[in-house]
């Protein structure tokens, strides 16, 4: 969703946009208080980017309990293989956020080129032309960073730059919650947790993308669809797609299935 112009918006405009992002702060502000499935937040946090700001994708990476980064959410397939590429070869935005624990961007292809050539022919290859990550951080713990993609150039001003960080901070918050005694084995747990959620998630979206010969958007919408509708939490539902434990035809209907 694009931020409206101050000097163009109408009332309704503003008092929409604003309204949309309370919500967002009270989903986030929810794992203060509950038990609550990580990856689901942060999935909901990287959609909230592209709803809320003007992005085209956005990406979340976490640090696993040895320092090493590993994707967790996206918004699309496109922002998960530029993602990964930036894993593989260790240089990009996302990196470099999490290294420095400070925002970092590239307002276009060339500012893009000259500090990540590598990563820029990826995100070029895809259409994104500009790119800002933002660090996931509470004082000195820095957990990963939230990457927003644009097609545009510039992608975002100094309030929607400060909007994405406040955004990534109430799901830091949310994440570092003190839920045990033991707040470091607590939260070790938690984020590893999460990470062997993505790869039970991304095994359910390829076993849906072979059943119903989908992409894999519609294979994780379609996922987390079934798992909100019975009330479980992401990896709960994948792992019973992955072992089949229930009809295909209840997470993936035939309406939704290619012939």
């Amino acid at each position: 969703m694009t931020t409206p112009d101050p000097r163009h918006a109408t009332k309704s405009d503003l008092v929409n946009k604003y309204a949309h992002l309370a919500e967002q702060y009270v989903m986030l502000a929810d794992t203060l208080v509950d038990d609550f499935d990580v990856v689901e937040v942060l999935n909901q946090l990287v959609r909230a980017c592209v709803d809320l700001l003007d992005v085209t994708a956005a990406g979340l990476l976490l640090l696993d309990r040895h320092g090493a980064l590993q994707l967790v959410a996206s918004s699309d397939e496109a922002t998960r293989v530029v993602e990964v590429y930036q894993l593989q070869t260790r240089e990009g935005p996302c990196v470099e956020a999490v290294r420095t624990g400070q925002p970092t961007l590239a307002d276009d292809l060339e500012e893009m080129r000259s500090k990540w050539p590598r990563f820029t022919d990826t995100a070029k290859s895809v259409g994104f032309r500009s790119v800002h990550a933002f660090p996931l951080r509470l004082r000195d713990d820095t957990l990963g960073a939230l990457n927003l993609f644009s097609t545009e150039i510039p992608s975002l001003g100094q309030d929607e730059q400060r909007i994405a960080q406040s955004l990534a901070d109430m799901a830091t918050i949310g994440i570092l919650q003190q839920r045990s005694q033991d707040r470091s084995v607590q939260l070790t747990d938690q984020l590893q947790n999460a990470l062997d959620s993505r790869i039970s998630i991304e095994q359910a979206k390829g076993v849906l993308f072979a059943y119903g010969n989908v992409d894999m958007n519609t294979a994780f919408q379609s996922l987390r669809a079934y798992a909100r509708g019975h009330n479980l939490k992401l990896r709960v539902a994948a792992e019973q797609v992955v072992r089949r434990k229930i009809p295909l035809t209840q997470v993936l209907p035939p309406a939704a299935a290619r012939p």
